[in-house]
């Protein structure tokens, strides 16, 4: 299991340690100081990795030319319209939009594969599909 470690630090700063690495997360100025990346920057972040490191780990498997990868990443909330009136029923879905540059001498076959294998990456699979939240909430004195 990966373990992750958040705690506040002023305003709406707060500090991450991930992995043996840290790092400022903040909100943008017209709500925070611009100290960090956003929580959902964090979260494009995370899938674009992802997205880059699994392609990589594939072609270096096969042993396929592939020199770099470059993505692209946006998220935002879109409004489900209601199918009989076409009206906003208040039902957001969360949009992701992923543009993904491949650089090598790749044929048209690898290409397609490699499109493929992008959508199978483990952080895009986590936020496809329904994960389970068990939350505990502590009252500690100050």
């Amino acid at each position: 299991m990966t373990r992750v470690s958040v705690s506040s630090k002023e305003k709406l700063q707060v500090q991450v340690s991930a992995g043996g690495h840290s790092l400022v997360a903040d909100e943008p100025p017209d709500a925070g100081d611009d100290a960090g990346p956003s929580p959902y920057d964090l979260l494009l972040s995370a899938l674009g990795s992802c997205i880059v490191m699994t392609l990589l780990l594939y072609t270096r498997r096969k042993k396929w030319p592939l020199q770099s990868v470059e993505v692209d990443l946006d998220h935002d909330r879109v409004y489900v319209e209601d199918a009989e009136s076409k009206e906003r029923s208040g039902d957001s879905l969360d949009r992701f939009v992923v543009e993904i540059r491949l650089f090598g001498d790749l044929t048209e076959e690898q290409r397609q594969r490699l499109a493929y294998i992008a959508g199978r990456c483990p952080v895009r699979r986590t936020l496809a599909g329904s994960p389970r939240f068990d939350e505990t909430v502590t009252v500690s004195p100050a």
